[in-house]
């Protein structure tokens, strides 16, 4: 599988290492290299090359080479799009959430007319 065509979870087991989030989160501001990731963070330039990797797989990341230096920037569309999809989960739970109040409602304004 491609990194666009990845499932919301591969992408959540992805973002569950504290690091790559952090990642994440630092290349939403600039891309950056490795090595000035590397600086960064509290592990080795291969660790970091390793947590790119993971994200670049599930489309989080791209990379571009820039003369001898590879940048790696956020993917805003891809991340976009996940929101999105939260959003869609997160309203057919508010919507089942509305259901049951108005269900439970109901059912005590029934048990108090008795």
């Amino acid at each position: 599988m491609s990194g666009a065509e990845e499932t919301l979870p591969a992408v959540f087991a992805a973002l569950a290492d504290d690091t790559r989030w952090n990642i994440l989160v630092r290349l939403g501001r600039s891309s950056a290299s490795a090595s000035a990731l590397a600086a960064e963070f509290p592990v080795s330039r291969q660790a970091i090359a390793k947590h790119l990797a993971v994200l670049e797989e599930t489309g989080l990341v791209s990379a571009e080479k820039a003369g001898r230096e590879v940048r790696f920037s956020a993917v805003g569309a891809r991340l976009s799009r996940i929101g999105r999809e939260l959003g869609t989960i997160a309203a057919g739970w508010d919507r089942r959430l509305a259901d049951i109040k108005a269900q439970a409602e109901a059912s005590a304004s029934e048990g108090t007319d008795v």
